[in-house]
């Protein structure tokens, strides 16, 4: 039988894997940072390999350049052994980018992800110590937007503000910038 702390990290590291699932997808670079420890190491598949505070700025470089970004956690699986823990998360990945191959438009960008973690309760709260991502499948495609679409995610981070989650959910959970 699991006891009652044990399924409080648990849900807390869950919520964790989601608040960085809404920091990428808002562009909310703040937000990202209070989610990783100070030693916090990412490996990304091959687009990125180093610290956490490094990879933020990697992310924010990329921010003003996707049109869409959705991730979606299917499974997490989690143990906790006191101040740590281990997890596994499977998720799929959808994205809007620029094509670079000189044509113009844009790209669908779509993964199927395993975010392969450590974590750790640092200050009273549940972060990222380490993580792995694989892609188990990986698939670029034309993007077919239709003609007069609007994107409802603006490119540019700094009118996200505007984004309607932030004006219609009052929780401090759902605010922007960094984790409370």
């Amino acid at each position: 039988m699991t006891d009652l702390a044990t399924l409080i990290a648990k849900d807390e590291i869950r919520e964790l894997g989601q608040l960085y699932s809404r920091g990428v997808d808002r562009k909310d670079g703040a937000l990202l940072r209070t989610l990783y420890t100070a030693d916090a190491t990412d490996t990304h598949g091959d687009s990125f390999d180093g610290g956490a505070e490094d990879y933020v700025v990697f992310l924010e470089r990329s921010f003003p350049y996707m049109r869409y970004s959705g991730h979606h956690i299917c499974n997490h699986l989690i143990t906790v052994d006191g101040d740590t823990g281990e997890g596994e998360i499977y998720a799929y990945a959808f994205h809007v980018i620029p094509n670079l191959d000189g044509s113009g438009g844009w790209l669908e960008d779509i993964r199927f992800v395993r975010y392969i973690d450590r974590y750790r309760k640092d200050n009273g709260k549940w972060r990222f110590a380490k993580r792995v991502v694989t892609y188990d499948y990986s698939s670029r495609v034309p993007a077919q937007i239709p003609e007069g679409d609007t994107v409802t995610v603006p490119l540019n981070p700094a009118t996200y503000p505007s984004d309607p989650s932030y004006a219609a959910l009052s929780s401090a959970l759902f605010a922007r910038g960094p984790r409370r």
